[in-house]
């Protein structure tokens, strides 16, 4: 079960104090537990039927404990420059192969963007308008199909880094090139004019995408996103946040830079603080509508156990355009 609790409570809807001290005490075993495993696996690590999770919202990021504090701080050794390049130059080799070991099977489906997104449902001006999505970095379709399986009047524009998770696409038994076109494309280098419109998208999608490009390549990505989207309407984001657990079960040896670490299959992993994103949107020409951390807390009760994740959720709006100016007003 989900349930929600108000920004700032100490606790989720009828969990006493000793059940909190509970799961902040088995967050540490599971860290000591997970030490040594492999960071990718945070989605997975236990059979749903086991699992209750509890989320709220908040505008500060996650408070860590003394021992995750000093781990980070005994974590500060780069990867060399070599082979910091090396990773750069081989990420879409990277992800091909994270897609050919996992095929479509890695990665839940996510029935939960609308509820998150209002603006998914809201942005038509009258029942029954057609819009238009560019989901950015659309993987194997996880977010895809389910929207276009819910709302008929939708048409997607899909892209992906890797050139094996657009065929994986293709070949979903619910892919419709009517309703859908999909293609392969470097958002950092590739210019998405070449297969959408200008400024002919109601919305666009960066769901755990923009965390696997270098920081130095993230404001390319949100330039090349601009030119597609309508003044007035929205880029809508949820990616990795600042001390998520992932984030905190990286092994010595593996990060790259501030918040940014690379995995053991190569793929990598950026970790964002609301006013890093806020920037960056801002400096690439958008105006903040929402942007706030999402706190789950992922409790296993046979094991004892409490995952603590941590996402950024953020609304950043393209500018209307001005008015045009008429006859009176260009008079005076």
């Amino acid at each position: 079960m989900v349930a929600s609790y108000p920004v700032g409570a100490g606790k989720s809807p009828g969990e006493t104090a000793s059940e909190k001290l509970q799961c902040l005490q088995s967050q540490h075993r599971l860290f000591r537990w997970l030490k040594n495993r492999g960071p990718i696996a945070a989605l997975n690590v236990f059979p749903a039927t086991t699992m209750a999770s509890f989320q709220r919202k908040g505008l500060q990021a996650r408070i860590l404990s003394t021992e995750e504090e000093e781990k980070l701080k005994r974590d500060q050794a780069l990867v060399s420059a070599f082979k910091q390049q090396k990773l750069e130059k081989e990420a879409q080799k990277n992800w091909d192969l994270f897609y050919k070991r996992n095929s479509t099977n890695f990665f839940k489906d996510r029935h939960w963007t609308t509820r998150e997104f209002e603006e998914l449902r809201s942005c038509r001006e009258y029942e029954g308008q057609k819009l238009t999505l560019l989901e950015a970095g659309c993987g194997v379709g996880n977010c895809l199909f389910p929207l276009l399986e819910e709302d008929l009047n939708l048409f997607a524009y899909a892209c992906d880094f890797s050139p094996r998770a657009v065929d994986y696409v293709k070949q979903h038994p619910l892919y419709n090139a009517e309703r859908c076109k999909v293609f392969q494309c470097d958002l950092t280098r590739d210019d998405l004019l070449d297969h959408v419109p200008p400024e002919s998208v109601d919305a666009v999608t960066l769901i755990f995408v923009l965390s696997a490009v270098h920081p130095e390549k993230m404001r390319l990505v949100l330039l090349n996103v601009y030119k597609v989207l309508k003044p007035g309407r929205s880029v809508l984001f949820r990616d990795y946040g600042l001390n998520d657990h992932a984030m905190l079960r990286f092994k010595a040896g593996s990060k790259l830079g501030e918040n940014f670490y690379v995995r053991q299959d190569g793929t990598r992993s950026y970790f964002f603080t609301d006013e890093f994103l806020a920037q960056l949107f801002v400096d690439a020409g958008y105006e903040e509508v929402v942007n706030e951390y999402v706190f789950r807390e992922t409790v296993n009760k046979k094991e004892g156990l409490c995952v603590p994740r941590v996402f950024l959720q953020s609304k950043f709006r393209k500018p209307p355009k001005d008015p045009a100016p008429t006859s009176d007003s260009a008079s005076l």
